[in-house]
C-alpha cells in the first residue's frame, strides 16, 4: 500500500545574494522562506527598492506543505524565459514555501531566449545552493478534553507515543492540544477516541 507523503522540504532562512554574469548582463539571485502571498509581495517590494535601477525582477514561488500552489513570472522577459526556469529550480531542489527572485541588469547585449533561460536558471540554482534546506513533517493537531483524574492515563499515552504537546490547560477540566505526524494521525485519533472519559477532536491547521 503506498504511504502518503508526510514530509516536505523548505529553506531555513533567506539565502545570500548570488550573482551570475553573462555578456554584460548581471543576474542577482535570492531565495526566501515564505508562508503566504503577503510575504512574497513584501520581499518583491524590498528588492525593487534595493535594485530600483534594474530592468527585470523575475520570480517563481511554491507554497503549501503538499506543494499545491505555485506561480512563475517573467516580468517583461520573453514568455517562459525567466519565471519557468526559476520554477524549474524550485522543483529540482524539491522545496516549497519558498520564493526565488532573479533581478536583471541589462548589459547592452541581447542574450536570446536560450541565453536567458540558462542565465535565470543558473542564478536561481546559485541562490538555492546557498540556502540551508530543511525537511519538516506534515502534522495534524488534535484537542483532547478530559477531567483531572484522567491526567495520568493521557500523559502516559502521550509519552508512550512520543507525541508533541502544543498547548495545555490543566485544571479540574483539562484540555491539551497535541501534534501528530500525518501518517500516524488516524491511528492516534482512534487510540484516544477509544479511551474511556477522553474526548478528542481534529483541529484545522
Amino acid at each position: 500500500m503506498p504511504t502518503e507523503k508526510d514530509t516536505y522540504k523548505t529553506i531555513a532562512k533567506p539565502s545570500k545574494e548570488a550573482l551570475f554574469k553573462d555578456r554584460g548582463s548581471k543576474f542577482f539571485g535570492y531565495a526566501f522562506p515564505v508562508k503566504n502571498e503577503t510575504e512574497i509581495e513584501a520581499h518583491l517590494e524590498e528588492l525593487k527598492s534595493k535594485h530600483h535601477k534594474a530592468r527585470h525582477w523575475c520570480y517563481a514561488w511554491q507554497l503549501g506543505k503538499t506543494y499545491d500552489a505555485y506561480r512563475a513570472n517573467d516580468d517583461g522577459e520573453p514568455s517562459n524565459s525567466a519565471g519557468m526556469p526559476i520554477y524549474g529550480q524550485l522543483q529540482s531542489f524539491d522545496v516549497t514555501n519558498t520564493l526565488v527572485v532573479v533581478v536583471r541588469y541589462f548589459g547592452g547585449t541581447k542574450l536570446g531566449v536560450g541565453g536567458l533561460i540558462q542565465a535565470y536558471k543558473t542564478a536561481a540554482q546559485m541562490a538555492l545552493e546557498q540556502s540551508k534546506i530543511v525537511k519538516r513533517t506534515i502534522d495534524e493537531n488534535f484537542l483532547l478534553k478530559f477531567e483531572y483524574p484522567e491526567m495520568n492515563t493521557v500523559m502516559r499515552m502521550v509519552k508512550e507515543e512520543d507525541l508533541n504537546i502544543v498547548d495545555q490547560k490543566m485544571e479540574l477540566s483539562c484540555e491539551m492540544e497535541i501534534s501528530v505526524r500525518k501518517k500516524e494521525a488516524d491511528r492516534i485519533f482512534k487510540l484516544f477516541e477509544n479511551t474511556y472519559k477522553v474526548a478528542i477532536k481534529r483541529l484545522e491547521n
